[in-house]
């Protein structure tokens, strides 16, 4: 669904003059081969690659150096953008800059509509789509009356009426409460395993990609780990050394492990910690 190879994004530094005095490297020679159907979880601190990336797999942004696949084609060649942003749908960080209807199953229509779908068909989509997101009974709400769970979530089932093959999640939960990025993040894993859709979620929060088939982890541009959640939380260490929180759960094992305590490595749940110290 989604392949890089050796993907280079550079971009050129000015001074206060506007003037270019050289040139940084965002993405350096990143390779990603993610299959269809897969919930992928990319993490890194902030300035590490990873929103710069996701813009990529909408062609947002197009390489400087190397090649994006999207669903089979390449982001660089113009006249594929228009079914590459089909296959790939984007939900931002702040739903306010993606909401623009003014009642809610207006706004998840939208795209369809500029899809060029038929009415009948647009409205069957907005039912589903607000549906598949637990947001049917606000459809003829105000998004400014909803919370930022529930105004992420139309945001999610305007994406979802596109239909595309994959969708990317660029820090969906960073400007939410606990309880919203619950609500967000079960609402994303519904709709992975339902519909086969490819997901990829970008975030810091570590609690939230637990559940991931993958995780890449960037630093400076490029991929520095990657692995299931569990070989990536094992090594705790390692994910420090780049900044990183780890779930509090893998981090209370691993203070116990050190203390003699005989547990396994890479304990992602509570459930999983009580059963270890219980045998």
């Amino acid at each position: 669904m989604i392949k890089t190879e050796d993907l280079v994004f550079e971009y050129e530094k000015r001074d206060d003059d506007g003037n270019v005095i050289g040139k940084s490297r965002a993405i350096d020679e990143v390779n990603l081969d993610i299959a269809p159907g897969q919930f992928i979880a990319i993490l890194g601190h902030n300035g590490s690659g990873k929103s710069t990336l996701a813009k990529h797999m909408n062609a947002l942004l197009v390489p400087t150096g190397g090649t994006m696949w999207v669903n089979g084609m390449d982001t660089r060649e113009e006249e594929r953008v228009w079914d590459i942003r089909q296959s790939a749908g984007m939900v931002f960080q702040n739903p306010d800059n993606q909401i623009i209807g003014t009642v809610v199953e207006e706004d998840v229509g939208f795209g369809p509509e500029n899809l060029g779908v038929p009415t009948e068909e647009i409205w069957k989509r907005v039912e589903e789509s607000l549906k598949a997101v637990g947001m049917l009974e606000y459809r003829h709400h105000s998004p400014n009356k909803l919370s930022g769970g529930q105004k992420q979530r139309v945001a999610i089932a305007g994406v979802v009426a596109m239909r595309p093959r994959c969708i990317v999640l660029d820090e969906p939960t960073a400007m939410l409460d606990p309880n919203g990025r619950k609500e967000v993040l079960r609402c994303v894993q519904e709709l992975q395993k339902r519909d086969n859709v490819t997901v990829i979620l970008i975030t810091h929060y570590m609690e939230e990609v637990i559940d991931a088939d993958r995780v890449f982890v960037m630093d400076h541009g490029h991929v520095v780990m990657q692995g299931t959640p569990r070989e990536v939380f094992s090594q705790v260490e390692t994910l420090k050394y780049y900044r990183l929180d780890v779930p509090q759960v893998t981090l209370l094992a691993d203070e116990l492990r050190k203390q003699g305590v005989d547990l396994p490595e890479g304990i992602l749940r509570k459930e999983e910690l009580v059963e270890a110290l219980c045998h």
